[in-house]
């Protein structure tokens, strides 16, 4: 039988986030979430989880929130490109503090990270570490994994896809769908045969539970990957079928105008499996495919659509 945690979730209310608070309290498991507002806090409180106001740059609340908890989940991040290197800071000084919380114990902490930081070109793995030089500031939260591993804190990382998918969703694949949808266009980059993971968010939040009920601590890394290796251009023309535009490349040129600020991520190759992770949690996905959900067209409805401009 496995043991019920208390665990401290931050990011409680975020698209993944929320998932795995209903994985974990419909395993029997009590949650304790971070709030920053009253209608955040509210949510939680609706989901049958207790509340921690406070912020990831409220440090004294996420102490006050590790402190108390059997394990904790750090899935929060400020997803503001404007601010990148600035946001990457606070995530590191929040990931510091909450292993020094913890740190000469054996309760776990959780922390996120991305495959997307890790070298492209080649299907990555869970041994495989960002690139020491990456100009990524992101780098900083596993690096600061690494130091707390040596500390004494009980600590693994779970490395999302670029795209977690579903109903919801707010970030990468809804970003793509308002441009085209905005432009008249679904676009690709060269041939767009660089290729992107994916998961859908449900195959994620039970990912996560797995990781808390039966993980490893020791700077473990796990990979959140249903599917390993998805052609960008597969990607534009699903968006196109679904929005009745043409699906068009651009040159990385044209690619920089277009997407802006996405045209990194646009033409980013940067395949990853989840072989080890699977193994190790007994994990498998069961939910929608990336093209699954997009052919359902949750992604094209008014709500979709509001979700994305809010």
């Amino acid at each position: 039988m496995t043991t019920k945690l208390r665990v401290f979730v931050t990011g409680a209310t975020g698209f993944v986030g929320s998932a795995v608070v209903r994985e974990l309290l419909g395993a029997g498991h009590s949650v304790l979430g971070l709030a920053r507002s009253d209608a955040s806090a509210a949510t939680l409180k609706a989901a049958g989880a207790d509340v921690q106001r406070g912020s990831l740059d409220d440090l004294d609340s996420l102490r006050a929130g590790a402190a108390g908890a059997d394990a904790v989940a750090h899935l929060a991040f400020i997803h503001d490109f404007s601010k990148f290197a600035e946001n990457c800071e606070i995530d590191r000084r929040a990931v510091e503090t909450l292993a020094q919380t913890m740190r000469g114990s054996d309760r776990l902490l959780i922390v996120t990270s991305g495959t997307a930081l890790l070298p492209s070109g080649t299907i990555a793995t869970e041994d495989d570490a960002p690139p020491a030089s990456s100009p990524v500031p992101r780098i900083a939260t596993e690096l600061a994994v690494d130091a707390a591993t040596v500390d004494g804190a009980s600590i693994a990382v779970v490395r999302l896809s670029p795209t977690v998918h579903g109903e919801g969703d707010h970030a990468f694949v809804p970003f793509l769908v308002d441009k085209a949808r905005q432009t008249g266009i679904s676009a690709y980059v060269g041939d767009g045969s660089n290729r992107w993971p994916a998961v859908h968010r449900l195959d994620a939040a039970h990912l996560y539970r797995l990781a808390l009920e039966k993980g490893a601590g020791g700077g473990v890394r796990y990979h959140v990957v249903a599917e390993d290796a998805i052609r960008f251009r597969d990607i534009a023309e699903e968006i196109a079928k679904g929005l009745n535009v043409p699906a068009v490349s651009k040159s990385p040129e044209e690619a920089a105008e277009h997407f802006g600020w996405f045209a990194h991520f646009a033409g980013l190759d940067a395949p990853a499996s989840s072989v080890k992770t699977r193994a190790a949690l007994a994990w498998t996905p069961t939910h929608a495919t990336l093209a699954e959900d997009l052919r359902s067209g949750v992604y094209f409805t008014e709500t979709a659509k509001s979700a994305m401009l809010g």
